[in-house]
């Protein structure tokens, strides 16, 4: 919805702030005063003369404070001026002085007379009013009725409408009574020096819409402001009132700010950055933030906002996971960089991927400095930090005085340093060798006795070479077979029969298959996105192709990554893990790495051809079953077998694939068979 008339203010106070005015149609001006009261505006100004101070007769009014108000005075619909609005606060102030024996002589010799602590108070209360080059004085007339006269006791208040003022203007008021009784109350106030600004949404977009007179002329200027350094110009123009600017939601951070001035000599610039605290700004910068390691220790964020994060040093396994962090742990460093902490999430970036070259076999080792030069190591392994020198049962404590030699005689790569620490890897390749020369001297040992058994047994052992010959040729098939893995969003029920027989039939061929159905448990115990990252990079290192099977559900994921639109949490099934893949397929489609990596494909009559996004596109996509035999052929890549035979097994497949097919189809064309289509049926165990 639209946000009411604003105006955005900096110089009624240290920080920026908006205030909700209201409007006042009409020139004239106008007084009211509160409950009990009756008041009175007298016509025209007055002559400001306050007078000497006299002495009090008995009770009377005379205001205590003075409270202003900002509204517009609205000449038209489009044509308002900035006005002050004055409440004046009245009290009663003295007593009544009786003269001894007035009350007993005076009523008896004149009874109709009135006592005059039962009348009604009365008073002339003047407002003057300075801006330069402006000053006015009004009169109001106010009466209180005998009911609300206690001496010392506050009455009311009395409210005019209004004195207009210009912006940026520096206004006085005083206000007193004629005649004065006591000083008169003054107050001074600095008016803003911007323009009403109008901020609404639309869809995608956020207008701007300044309503200022058509003959003003002001500067606006968007820019990104920097805790640390000059601030970011993004847009500036010279504009004529009134205008409307529109901004696009994925321009919004935190950090834009709006500054606004009349073009006039010396006029007051004024800023406000509204979008502190809006989602939609917070998550822009979170995209927009990237991490850069900077050797030889160094790291950097880069985002358009300035604001407190804290980098720390974790470490990682070589099959992937989360990354941990140190046990004991470096120090950590509160920096102040580019980068948002308005959602829990991570930046994370690999010393790997530019400082040490590829992945290796290498332990961690924590060099903690204690006070008067305590020392103290111990290698990081998934069960903690195991130190060197200790009984444990974990490779790093059997290697643990190899290990301390290496540390020593300089073979071991440092990281990390700091005063309370250091952070080493030390290569294990040697030892590694160390054991299997240790499991070939066993095989050797093993086909030695074998050769003895041979000469023995001969007509004995001539049967179990021929089974143990055909269990190789097995063996050597089922090797050279090609993993596949096949990410698929889990539509309904019925959609996950036909994904689960597309999977058994392809076990069928010299095809290694791993879908997320026959791997709940591990599924459950590591999340849908850990899973998928262990998948996908033994799937790629082995030689592998991920196949994304098309449905209306994955189509309508992509979409929605596509356009950068957050799923709420809780929309996915947790064992859904084409929509925790995402985070991942995508990259390697927008920067060209998928060819070689990805297969496509959906099912006829489940899914139109032209739903295929066309990012997806970059990689063959097939139609299945009416593709099969080219589908195939991509899986088993080079080892594919000639046409004859690779027909016969997409018939074997397509056969297998049928009545699945058929069973899906017919359950989302009949009403009320509890299928569905969409992520959130999937969330089945």
């Amino acid at each position: 919805m639209p946000v009411p008339w604003f105006l955005l203010s900096l110089a009624l106070g240290r920080n920026p702030m908006v205030f909700s005015l209201e409007r006042v149609v009409g020139p004239q001006d106008a007084a009211r005063c509160s409950t009990g009261l009756s008041c009175h505006l007298w016509d025209g100004d007055v002559l400001c003369l306050p007078g000497s101070i006299v002495s009090a007769p008995g009770p009377v009014l005379v205001p205590t404070r003075l409270q202003t108000e900002l509204v517009l005075r609205c000449h038209k619909e489009t044509d308002c001026d900035l006005c002050v609005r004055v409440a004046v606060h009245l009290a009663v102030h003295g007593f009544w002085e009786e003269p001894a024996g007035e009350e007993e002589f005076g009523r008896a010799a004149d009874p109709g007379l009135e006592d005059p602590k039962n009348a009604s108070l009365q008073a002339h209360v003047v407002l003057s009013f300075q801006a330069y080059p402006t000053a006015r004085c009004v009169l109001l007339e106010v009466q209180v009725p005998a009911a609300l006269v206690q001496p010392g006791q506050s009455v009311g208040s009395v409210v005019f409408d209004c004195f207009e003022a210009a912006l940026g203007a520096e206004v006085r008021i005083w206000s007193y009574t004629q005649p004065r009784y006591q000083k008169e109350l003054n107050l001074t106030q600095q008016l803003p020096a911007l323009p009403w600004l109008n901020v609404s949404a639309d869809g995608d977009h956020v207008r701007l819409v300044l309503d200022v007179s058509e003959e003003q002329r002001f500067g606006l200027s968007l820019y990104w402001n920097q805790a640390q350094g000059p601030a970011k110009p993004r847009w500036h123009r010279n504009l004529t009132g009134p205008q409307t600017i529109t901004l696009n939601h994925t321009d919004l951070v935190p950090c834009l700010c709006i500054q606004v001035w009349p073009l006039e000599p010396d006029s007051v610039r004024t800023s406000i950055c509204p979008f502190r605290e809006d989602p939609r700004a917070h998550r822009n910068l979170w995209r927009a933030a990237r991490l850069q390691l900077l050797p030889p220790r160094g790291w950097r964020l880069d985002a358009p906002c300035s604001l407190p994060v804290e980098a720390t040093l974790c470490w990682q396994v070589l099959d992937g996971g989360p990354c941990q962090p140190l046990v004991p742990p470096l120090p950590r460093e509160n920096v102040t960089v580019n980068v948002s902490t308005w959602e829990k999430l991570q930046l994370q970036e690999c010393l790997w991927a530019d400082s040490l070259g590829p992945l290796k076999d290498d332990v961690l080792l924590v060099d903690t400095r204690g006070p008067q030069d305590n020392r103290s190591l111990c290698a990081l392994e998934p069960s903690g930090c195991t130190p060197l020198l200790s009984r444990a049962s974990t490779r790093a404590a059997r290697l643990g005085e190899q290990l301390l030699q290496d540390l020593q005689s300089g073979q071991c790569l440092q990281l990390w340093d700091d005063d309370l620490g250091a952070l080493w890897a030390c290569p294990m390749d040697k030892y590694t060798h160390q054991r299997w020369a240790l499991v070939w001297l066993a095989c050797l040992l093993f086909a030695a006795v074998l050769f003895l058994l041979l000469l023995v047994k001969k007509d004995h052992v001539k049967g179990w070479l021929r089974l143990l010959k055909e269990n190789a040729l097995e063996g050597a098939a089922a090797a050279r077979s090609r993993v596949a893995l096949l990410l698929y969003s889990a539509d309904d029920a019925g959609f996950e029969r036909l994904v689960g027989a597309l999977a058994s039939a392809l076990c069928q061929l010299p095809l290694r298959v791993a879908v997320d159905l026959w791997s709940r448990r591990e599924l459950s115990a590591q999340g849908p996105l850990a899973w998928f990252h262990a998948q996908r990079r033994q799937t790629l290192q082995e030689g592998g192709v991920v196949v994304l099977l098309f449905s209306p559900g994955a189509v309508a994921l992509c979409h929605e990554w596509l356009q950068d639109v957050a799923s709420a949490p809780g929309a996915h099934g947790p064992h859904d893990a084409f929509a925790a893949s995402l985070s991942c397929v995508l990259p390697d489609f927008l920067q060209g790495r998928a060819p070689g990596r990805y297969v496509g494909a959906y099912f006829d009559r489940l899914l139109p051809p032209d739903s295929v996004p066309a990012l997806f596109r970059s990689v063959p996509v097939f139609s299945l079953p009416s593709q099969l035999p080219d589908f195939l052929g991509t899986l088993q890549g080079p080892g594919a077998p000639h046409p004859g035979r690779l027909a016969e097994r997409a018939e074997q497949v397509s056969r297998a694939l049928q009545p699945a097919l058929d069973s899906c189809f017919w359950s989302r064309r009949t009403p009320g068979t509890g299928g569905g289509v969409g992520p959130e049926a999937g969330d089945r165990t």
